[in-house]
């Protein structure tokens, strides 16, 4: 999809994500918490601290105001190659002290702890993938990781959300193992990868289960957990 595309998509994001997540019972703000709820838990079994946070491609701002609070942050910026959602985080968070920009506004390179992404790579071109992988191993600073979170296209129902999801329609989505040959192709050593979110809202009896089945690679999503060396 293209940056016009998204600019016109800044002022109803919500509503066109929900015309997917609805299916699974619940809201973005469920898959939000157990991302960044799963990824403290992966930090601090790693004793990794994340002060300073870059949400790359950070849309409309969901995120930022959650890897501050269950991060930890004191420092969160946010970059996204929509002006108009940039402007609508600005929006929504006047007072919080997040740093928006585009990509190209990004301040402070190789100076973060954390570098985090949620569902932007499928909207990618392929032939500029790698570059973005480079541009975010650029941002982390030595020692430092990236969260990879992408769309397990390995799963039936996110193939189906996506379907629905008119942002979504025309992704093309990354399998696991492609996507950690393209972090190391950047320059990034794994660490771990999880899969996550197996059961619908109908089956939360059985959630506990989640993160015994985090290897198994069938979870609607995946986090790809890596690290820059140098």
């Amino acid at each position: 999809m293209s940056k016009a595309q998204f600019d016109s998509y800044s002022a109803n994001y919500e509503v066109a994500l929900g015309r997917g997540l609805g299916v699974s019972g619940e809201n973005s703000i469920y898959f939000a918490e157990g991302r960044l709820r799963w990824l403290s838990q992966c930090l601090a079994s790693r004793q990794l601290v994340a002060k300073r946070v870059l949400d790359f491609g950070c849309g409309v701002g969901n995120s930022l105001p959650l890897l501050r609070d269950l991060l930890g942050a004191s420092h969160v910026a946010g970059v996204d190659v929509s002006h108009e959602s940039i402007e609508m985080a600005r929006q929504r968070f006047p007072n919080a002290g997040f740093q928006l920009g585009t990509v190209e506004q990004l301040s402070g390179a190789g100076n973060f702890d954390l570098a985090f992404c949620n569902g932007v790579f499928h909207h990618i071109p392929v032939e500029q993938r790698a570059a973005s992988a480079r541009y975010v191993w650029e941002q982390v600073r030595p020692g430092g990781v990236f969260a990879f979170f992408e769309n397990n296209p390995l799963n039936p129902g996110t193939r189906y959300v996506m379907s629905r999801i008119p942002f979504d329609q025309d992704a093309i989505t990354l399998l696991p193992w492609n996507a950690r040959s393209l972090l190391r192709q950047a320059g990034f050593t794994i660490l771990q990868t999880n899969y996550l979110f197996y059961f619908p809202k109908l089956l939360s009896a059985l959630r506990p289960l989640e993160p015994w089945l985090c290897r198994l690679p069938l979870g609607a999503q995946y986090l790809i957990l890596c690290q820059r060396d140098s």
